[in-house]
């Protein structure tokens, strides 16, 4: 069922047994394990179905620290969320992402990879991937043409994506939900305060406005957050009238240890003779897996780095590519021709690689460091509906550049002993003593944190069930409970994350 309120009759109150909160790739997945229930599902979304820009300047906010993208840019404010400019690209987190490393400060989640791992089937199914198996030799079986090169594992080994078509969940699972007798989807329902208990424990309803100048009561026995990292802390720190520091902020927790992946250029891959890369190559629309070179969890440990991979392009053709951050210089003219470019038909553009081709470069995606100074916080300004605006204050540490350093370098070790070629870092890797970015420094567009989880109320906002501490029915949901990045793209594991979360709260309905 869908009820668009802008239309609905002012101050209306609206009831269910759950409330979730974002209509993205969490909070679709949450409601889509919902269908069939007999349970009053409420599902609020901010904007409509299409890109509006009167909704979409609600996300509007200011960034300090390392040069970022405009916050207007970074997160889509409609139905299906950013699935909406998704690349696709999916892949496992690694045991060692779980682990506390002591070189790591910060780190250590308080569940494991093997907690995760029985949710990654069903995540899966709904970002339209095949299998469950993301390991090289299985991809060899179905085309015995991709051969990894010749590295000894225990080193480097050969870590394998899969790409979704890719799934944009707004318009594959709009007329499922729509449809639904138990979901009742209801857009321009921005979430703009929550109001709790006398003692701040028990959370008794939400309001929800719109530009319609309508406002709007949702009460419900469960809330889950589902938005992005940067508004599920703006959501929780604005909720501030009961609870001055913001609910669920008890120990200043809400905002802290925002992380992005670093995806950057590092260095060059030189190749003594022509070799096959097939699995190392990225053809858009046409490619289902690939290889990315990765660091194995005994040479993290042996260097104290973070976890990271890099991927090879030819080189000529990504010598002339501008890095994202660079194009995105202009926030409204590149948010303008993002959507129009995936409201168009285009086909996919296919790279043409040349035969005996021997030089490519080393692009790296690696996990930030979690540090409580990179954060977000609240502005005074506030937008159209009178919510405070994000601020993001983006913070790297030497342990970054640290590690980009080291991790290029063991691969060019690597390919050394293995007498392939030879691996050239780019200049801005040179100098060790040198902890300065490079202008082309950016990420991913993965947003983590912000509410991490902990089993201590003093570590962090939610618990081990992505439940906010102290609050008996507030949940968070997607990316944002995230302890460490990890060094792949978080979609996949946050929709499995939200499943489990998804099969707690069941539980708890029975």
């Amino acid at each position: 069922m869908h009820i668009d309120a802008r239309e609905l009759e002012n101050n209306s109150i609206i009831e269910g047994d759950i409330c979730i909160i974002g209509a993205g790739a969490a909070g679709i997945s949450m409601a889509l394990e919902w269908i069939n229930t007999p349970y009053k599902v409420i599902l609020l979304e901010g904007g409509g179905f299409e890109y509006d820009e009167q909704v979409q300047e609600l996300y509007a906010g200011k960034e300090t620290g390392q040069h970022y993208f405009p916050l207007k840019s970074i997160r889509l404010h409609y139905f299906g969320g950013t699935t909406g400019h998704w690349a696709g690209w999916c892949a496992e987190f690694d045991e060692i992402d779980f682990k506390k490393r002591d070189w790591i400060a910060h780190s250590g989640w308080p569940i494991t990879l093997d907690d995760i791992k029985p949710f990654y089937p069903r995540a899966q199914k709904y970002v339209e991937v095949d299998g469950n198996d993301f390991t090289a030799a299985h991809w060899q079986q179905k085309d015995p043409t991709l051969k990894p090169f010749p590295l000894n594992e225990n080193k480097v080994w050969s870590k394998m994506w899969q790409f979704s078509p890719p799934t944009r969940f707004g318009t594959k699972y709009r007329d499922t939900i729509v449809n639904a007798r138990n979901i009742h989807l209801y857009t321009y329902a921005n979430v703009v305060d929550i109001t709790a208990d006398e003692n701040v424990s028990h959370i008794k309803e939400v309001t929800a406005k719109n530009y319609a100048g309508k406002q709007h009561t949702v009460r419900a026995k469960y809330f889950i957050l589902a938005c992005c990292s940067v508004q599920n802390a703006r959501i929780l720190l604005s909720a501030n009238k009961q609870a001055p520091k913001g609910v669920g902020n008890d120990y200043d927790y809400v905002g802290r240890y925002f992380m992005e992946h670093l995806e950057i250029k590092t260095g060059s891959l030189w190749l003594a003779d022509p070799a096959d890369v097939k699995l190392y190559m990225m053809d858009f629309g046409v490619t289902k897996a690939r290889a990315e070179l990765a660091i194995s969890e005994q040479m993290q440990t042996q260097y104290r780095t973070l976890n990271g991979t890099s991927s090879l392009s030819p080189l000529e053709i990504a010598e002339n590519q501008r890095a994202f951050i660079e194009v995105w210089t202009d926030g409204e003219d590149a948010m303008d021709n993002s959507v129009k470019k995936l409201n168009t038909d285009a086909k996919p553009v296919h790279i043409n690689i040349p035969k005996g081709f021997k030089a490519y470069q080393l692009f790296t995606r690696m996990e930030q460091a979690p540090n409580p100074d990179s954060r977000i916080t609240l502005d005074t300004e506030t937008d159209s509906l009178g919510m405070p605006r994000a601020k993001l204050n983006w913070v790297l540490t030497p342990l970054e550049k640290y590690s980009l350093r080291r991790i290029n370098t063991v691969i060019g070790q690597e390919v050394g002993r293995a007498s392939m070629g030879r691996v050239k870092l780019f200049d801005y890797l040179q100098n060790e003593d040198d902890e300065s970015w490079p202008s082309f420094t950016g990420g991913g567009w993965h947003h983590m944190g912000t509410t991490r989880m902990s089993n201590d109320p003093k570590q962090g906002v939610v618990d081990a069930d992505c439940k906010i501490h102290n609050i008996s029915n507030l949940y968070v949901a997607g990316a944002s409970c995230y302890v460490t990045a990890g060094a792949v793209n978080p979609t996949l594991t946050l929709i499995s994350l939200t499943i489990r979360l998804s099969d707690h709260l069941k539980q708890k309905m029975k």
